[in-house]
């Protein structure tokens, strides 16, 4: 899937032999032979449709906020622990994401990203073993349930756990994280397969 996926984004995105990428989006594509000597890969920044504010509660938007919102620290989530951020962005499609929520969860005092991931039922093993290797800690929480309705893995993980995280980081240092974290479970989820 993922390969299919970055075979098409490549197609779709190059522009004059640029194109942008993640460094490991880069690395990912070099490693399986996607690009051509050619090409140009700069740096690569999401592009967010949709950034809304929200009420845990009533999942009512409280603000659309613009781009400049998302360069504050993740933080602010502590500090409004009634509200999440709900973001959608064109480039989570790539590993089969739509959208990204964030959330403090102030039971278990961690940050939390929720999402669906567009797997294969038959992929449920491969992505917790994943997540067991790859949330680091003790008590590290996840959670994955697939939905046979829409065909998603609803998932959600506390972010302390995975490596790098910190809650000073700006809430688009967190997605390109959570994007990079999702993006190495999918592509291990394929090698597996």
């Amino acid at each position: 899937m993922l390969k299919k996926q970055m075979e098409q984004y490549i197609e779709d995105q190059m522009h004059d032999n640029n194109i942008e990428l993640f460094q490991f989006e880069q690395d990912y594509a070099e490693k399986h032979q996607l690009l051509s000597s050619q090409v140009i890969a700069v740096e690569k920044s999401f592009h967010f449709q949709i950034i809304e504010r929200c009420n845990k509660e009533s999942e009512a938007v409280i603000q659309a906020e613009n781009h400049d919102f998302l360069t504050g620290p993740v933080s602010f989530l502590k500090s409004h622990q009634e509200d999440f951020i709900y973001v959608e962005a064109n480039d989570f499609g790539l590993v089969g994401v739509d959208a990204i929520a964030l959330e403090f969860d102030d039971v278990f005092e961690t940050y939390t990203a929720l999402f669906g991931l567009r797997l294969q039922k038959k992929c449920g093993a491969a992505i917790k073993a994943y997540l067991d290797t790859h949330l680091q800690g003790d008590g590290a929480k996840y959670s994955v349930m697939f939905s046979g309705e829409d065909g998603l893995w609803d998932m959600n993980f506390a972010l302390d756990f995975v490596e790098g995280f910190h809650e000073s980081q700006s809430f688009e240092e967190v997605y390109e994280l959570i994007y990079r974290f999702v993006f190495n479970l999918v592509e291990a989820v394929e090698e597996a397969q």
